[in-house]
């Protein structure tokens, strides 16, 4: 639907329940308000949805590209106004958030692009004068449930395969970071949308949570986030002729060989572990280095935390902002106040930062562990926060089963000047993505995204990948001639 007044930012909570969201470098400062919809409101919602997706299937391919692309362009055009917006919500840098904005019109000049490619295919009929071909339609309406730490690039990474398929979108952004997801929302209207394409709802789940996801016109829903919260999902939705795709939970480890060149891989992990607070999905947690370079790698990853520069997104000179909320931060000091207890030993960081400029945000110290093993709950559990665990281990086998002790399979790296030992341990690691001397982090709009074990279900995203889920095939038989 496009955005109405009821689905709008609020100023005021006069006559409109709604919802606070805090700057997470400041926590005693609002930086805006979302309605706090009621069950009937989400099922209006729906209702609003199932009249767009009949409108929306029967618009011309190119028409919907036409859209998705002029939304790309105020997306880019407003670039400056949203950043600011992510940075005070969820408490990236000024960069971080400037960068997201992009990928998420990326995403949307991708999907349009897809207007001129194939959408079927001719294939073999042995009955005469019969021609049968396979064709993709869309499904109806689709549920997207996206998460807190990168609140525009994930709705867009759903809605824009989603879109360009032919389906109308009810987008439930997390509660913590709302604001830009109705800036994605104006830039679809403003680029014409029609009404009841896309609905965005907010709320108090406890409130809402049946009415969003037990309506039975739900045909397909996408979640990012927790494993938990996944598996939940993925059992409320059992028995229902619905699809789930899930991009859950990452433990993801960079492993270092003997031969690496370890300036690169110091500065690769480093970014890939402590940028954006550590709050990505495949962020680095885990480092796997071979004893004979296991000093100098942990001495590097140490002096690399020490040059990181806590504070607000938007100060100057800030490398590092603060975690997504109070509770946020407390869970991730947990993470480490149980490892310590647990024998480990904390070579950097480890805490809250003491200095009264952060007495009010939400901020933890980069943090370099070292004496880990498979025994501590620091390198089983996903921590999702600006810490680093290294596990020393001896030899190329013991580093690719180090790497496959998780339950988790989203990302992995290795650093090696060895072509064998690169593609070898590309075979043998049970990840969804791999890189070689590259981070863990960092796939583009175009490569299939997804993970393996608890990181995710069989659906990938991004790519042709991600047009599958939202799509379903008809095959069309023709006789025409006796």
């Amino acid at each position: 639907m496009p955005v109405h007044a009821a689905q709008e930012p609020v100023e005021s909570t006069e006559q409109v329940a709604s919802l606070e969201v805090t700057d997470p470098a400041d926590v005693r400062r609002v930086v805006g308000r979302v309605p706090a919809l009621t069950a009937a409101e989400v099922t209006a919602r729906y209702d609003a949805a199932e009249l767009g997706a009949a409108r929306w299937r029967a618009t011309n391919p190119l028409q919907r590209a036409e859209i998705m692309a002029r939304a790309a362009a105020d997306l880019r055009a407003r670039g400056a106004e949203i950043a600011g917006d992510l940075v005070a919500e969820m408490g990236k840098t000024r960069a971080e958030a400037t960068t997201e904005v992009t990928k998420a019109a990326d995403f949307l000049e991708y999907y349009a692009s897809w207007a001129r490619q194939p959408y079927g295919e001719l294939i073999a009929d042995g009955r005469p004068g019969t021609q049968t071909s396979v064709r993709r339609e869309p499904l109806g309406v689709v549920t997207l449930v996206t998460p807190w730490n990168d609140p525009l690039l994930t709705p867009a990474r759903k809605l824009a395969p989603a879109l360009i398929a032919g389906n109308a979108v009810i987008l439930k952004p997390a509660s913590e970071t709302p604001l830009v997801a109705f800036h994605l929302a104006r830039s679809l209207e403003a680029a014409g949308l029609p009404a009841g394409v896309l609905g965005v709802v907010t709320g108090r789940i406890r409130e809402i949570e049946a009415a969003l996801l037990d309506d039975p016109r739900i045909t397909a829903m996408s979640f990012t986030g927790s494993t938990g919260i996944g598996r939940r999902l993925q059992h409320r939705l059992a028995g229902r002729n619905v699809r789930v795709q899930t991009e859950m939970g990452g433990k993801n480890a960079s492993a270092v060989l003997a031969d690496a060149d370890l300036a690169a891989a110091v500065s690769t992990i480093a970014a890939a572990s402590f940028g954006q607070a550590g709050q990505r999905c495949t962020a680095t947690s885990r480092v796997v280095v071979e004893q004979a370079v296991a000093e100098p790698l942990i001495a590097g990853l140490i002096d690399a935390a020490q040059q990181v520069r806590l504070g607000p997104g938007d100060a100057e000179g800030t490398t590092m902002g603060p975690v997504v909320s109070a509770r946020h931060r407390a869970e991730v000091l947990e993470h480490i106040d149980r490892a310590r207890a647990e024998g480990v030993v904390v070579r950097f960081g480890g805490g809250a930062p003491a200095d009264e400029a952060y007495a009010h945000g939400c901020y933890v110290e980069p943090t370099v562990v070292t004496g880990v093993d498979g025994r501590h709950s620091l390198w089983r559990d996903e921590v999702f926060g600006p810490v680093v665990a290294v596990r020393v281990v001896d030899g190329f086998d013991e580093v690719v089963a180090a790497v496959n002790d998780s339950v988790y399979g989203l990302a992995a790296a290795v650093f090696t000047r060895d072509l064998q030992r690169a593609y070898e341990f590309a075979d043998r690691v049970d990840t969804g993505q791999v890189s070689v001397n590259l981070p863990t982090s960092g796939w583009d709009v175009h490569m299939p995204f997804g993970g393996f074990g608890d990181s995710g279900s069989p659906f990938k995203e991004q790519g042709a990948e991600a047009l599958r889920f939202y799509t379903r095939a008809k095959t069309v038989a023709v006789r025409y001639a006796s």
